[in-house]
């Protein structure tokens, strides 16, 4: 049963936990309780689909494929940093050898906070904006102009365009105006039609780092929409200014989807035969423990860093454990004018196949 909750010096032993931020990392910790199983308890069978990651606190644990064969995973040990048998449907079954401690994590949860880190951090340099002409009355076009330019547009039929222009709010706002709070649900995707803003990080301390500074024709508020979690930055108003605010729902309907492309395992497979190349956008020690041979490891929150080393001639397909962080980085890529496929089921799809 579950008793009491793992102290956090213990849950940082554990891979990926281990790298979250400060922020995600005490949220998972106030969710993790420590579980005792008796000698010969059940953990989990194969074909189980409980969605969860398990990770051996103490003592010992068999774990058995479906051709009998039976390994021993030792507390303490290296592969015990990482969650026991992490593929779903189940592979194994896992029953304890000897009396065990173990936690289990919502793997769903996991994920969302894992995506919402990796995506939280590295906008700072990642933002460019155009010096100001001076004209204050360049008019209308634009911010639509630099929208329609960029990369990322040139992967959204026409009729999404227009759809968007239709459906697309007109919102003044002052200077000194939050316009997106840290913490908060996702609900609108941004551009800046006039003004400036500034993108404000809070830390656990109080204190506010300024990340950047936004100007006509920049987008913002994507990564919760993206990741299906909270806001990972403030947005403040610096002058009085215009903002189109697009809803979360036209959001995923007119420029999420259109921009994502997912492929089947076998398709995959027939891919990286002809040539495309696999990412893992998963965390280093992930992929170092169940990476796929022959693919890259680019972390997700390096994506945005490397998206120029990557070669735009060439087809790239995400994965990662569920899809969730690869649809985020495919997002991120496509953005960019990269080739960039999202690999559907994650993993275990693609073991399967």
């Amino acid at each position: 049963m579950a008793g009491q909750l793992i102290e956090k010096s213990l849950l940082k032993n554990f891979v990926p936990p281990s790298a979250l931020n400060a922020e995600n990392f005490q949220e998972l910790a106030q969710k993790t309780f420590i579980e005792e199983v008796p000698a010969g308890k059940t953990i989990f069978k194969e074909g189980d689909t409980d969605r969860q990651s398990i990770y051996l606190v103490d003592g010992q644990l068999n774990i058995t494929s479906s051709k009998g064969e039976t390994s021993v995973l030792v507390s303490g040990s290296e592969i015990a940093r990482h969650p026991i048998a992490n593929q779903h449907p189940r592979k194994h079954t896992c029953v304890a050898k000897t009396d065990a401690r173990i936690i289990r994590i919502d793997a769903d949860l996991l994920d969302i906070l894992l995506t919402w880190d990796q995506l939280s951090g590295i906008e700072v340099g990642e933002i460019q904006v155009e010096e100001d002409s001076g004209n204050g009355d360049a008019g209308d076009g634009d911010w639509m102009t630099r929208i329609l330019q960029s990369k990322a547009f040139l992967q959204v039929p026409p009729a999404n365009i227009q759809a968007m222009f239709m459906r697309i709010q007109e919102v003044p706002v002052k200077s000194g105006q939050v316009i997106i709070k840290q913490g908060d649900d996702g609900d609108y995707y941004y551009i800046v039609k006039s003004g400036k803003c500034k993108v404000t990080r809070t830390s656990k301390t109080g204190s506010e780092l300024t990340l950047a500074t936004l100007s006509d024709g920049d987008a913002f508020g994507e990564e919760a929409l993206l990741s299906e979690s909270k806001r990972n930055a403030n947005i403040v108003m610096t002058t009085d200014g215009t903002l189109m605010r697009l809803s979360k729902e036209d959001f995923n309907e007119l420029l999420k989807e259109p921009m994502l492309s997912w492929v089947t395992a076998a398709q995959a497979k027939e891919m990286v035969a002809n040539g495309a190349t696999l990412i893992d956008v998963r965390l280093d020690s992930e992929f170092k423990n169940t990476g796929l041979e022959g693919a890259i490891n680019i972390p997700l929150f390096m994506l945005r860093l490397k998206a120029d080393s990557l070669d735009p001639q060439k087809q790239y397909i995400l994965y990662c454990d569920t899809g969730r962080r690869s649809s985020a980085g495919a997002f991120l890529l496509s953005e960019r004018g990269l080739q960039a496929y999202c690999l559907q089921g994650g993993l275990a799809e693609y073991n399967s196949a």
